[in-house]
């Protein structure tokens, strides 16, 4: 596989974990061990699993690790929305995260797909 670095889905999802590591800075200090260390972990788990499987031996292992990836995007969605309707943030304030997650999710299912029917 190719550099992790060089893939564009890696350096989206990197940029995804900025800015939600910014938006969590923000959330309530009483969420720190909850939703906030929830959010920030799927967070990192997505450019975290492209990473590792990008370094695996095998296109198989690689689009497993893509989509645990895409489990944990996910995984981060529904925390993002728990966070709209708990009040932390508003859907305004997260329609720039909830697009770039889309399209991480696309670029992950076209890889996984890719790797598929190899």
């Amino acid at each position: 596989m190719n550099n992790y670095k060089e893939l564009k889905v890696w350096q989206k999802s990197m940029e995804l974990v900025e800015i939600v590591y910014k938006l969590t800075s923000t959330f309530p200090k009483e969420e720190k061990y909850g939703l906030t260390s929830q959010i920030q972990r799927s967070s990192i788990s997505i450019p975290s699993n492209i990473a590792e499987g990008a370094g695996r031996n095998s296109d198989k292992e690689f689009r497993n690790f893509l989509g645990v990836a895409n489990g944990s995007s996910n995984e981060l969605s529904t925390q993002l929305i728990l966070a709209i309707r708990i009040g932390y943030t508003n859907e305004s304030d997260m329609e720039y995260i909830f697009n770039l997650l889309s399209e991480i999710q696309k670029m992950i299912f076209s890889l996984i797909k890719k790797f598929s029917n190899l």
